[in-house]
């Protein structure tokens, strides 16, 4: 019984891992883009100011990317998780449990 408390903490603790990973990552993304594109759009420099150019975008599309498969992957992770691979962690962590012991 006290295998299995064990185990589903673990299983929790990895979720908020997950989960933790990806807010960091989004806020990362959110600040350095945000920078980014004020910079481009020289908003703290001389001359006029420029949203309208594609230019100034390509970084944040690219890393969105990259943001949106990172979500996905988190999505996957914490509420679909196949039942082939969530049996194979259980045969592995009894295994590694059992070999602990002796």
């Amino acid at each position: 019984m006290e295998t299995m408390k064990s185990l589903n903490y673990l299983r929790a603790k990895k979720k908020v891992e997950v989960l933790k990973q990806f807010y960091g990552h989004l806020a990362v993304f959110l600040v350095i883009n945000t920078a980014i594109i004020l910079v481009s759009a020289k908003v703290f420099g001389q001359g006029d100011v420029r949203f309208a150019h594609w230019e100034i975008y390509i970084t944040t599309f690219f890393w969105g990317i990259g943001l949106v498969s990172h979500a996905v992957y988190v999505i996957f992770k914490l509420y679909f998780r196949n039942n082939f691979l969530s049996r194979w962690e259980e045969r592995k962590i009894k295994q590694f449990l059992e070999q602990e012991k002796f």
